[in-house]
């Protein structure tokens, strides 16, 4: 018996975050169909780096340009119309957060103390690789 085995797709995120009066704040984004709280993420780019094309995400999501770390801090798996899908996912601090961006009128965004972030968040695993920033 062999067991058929379902091909994960790659996808990179970011999670842009900020110090504001001493406390760390990350920024949530809703998605696109259900308005749910989530992070920039998206397919990696042909000849992109995953940190790379996580800052890309940044970008055309919610707006915000920093230096991705390079080093992921995590990784989460979904599943969206019968795909399965693994998130490497890198820290982004925010230098500049612009008003103009190609997605602005498809999403709402939010900065967030964790704590708060994490209880808008749904998915467990994303969940505990926010937990870690606490």
């Amino acid at each position: 018996m062999s067991r058929k085995t379902s091909k994960i797709f790659l996808q990179s995120g970011v999670i842009p975050y900020r110090v504001k009066n001493g406390k760390l704040e990350v920024l949530l984004i809703t998605t696109l169909n259900s308005q749910a709280w989530a992070i920039p993420k998206g397919d990696i780019s042909n000849g992109m780096t995953p940190a790379d094309s996580a800052a890309k995400e940044a970008w055309e999501e919610a707006g915000v340009v920093g230096q991705v770390f390079t080093t992921a801090i995590g990784s989460y798996k979904y599943s969206k119309r019968g795909k399965t899908y693994r998130v490497k996912t890198f820290l982004l601090p925010v230098e500049i957060v612009s008003e103009d961006y190609p997605e602005a009128s498809k999403r709402q965004r939010r900065w967030l103390e964790i704590s708060l972030a994490v209880k808008r968040i749904k998915k467990a695993s994303l969940k505990r690789i926010l937990k870690k920033l606490k």
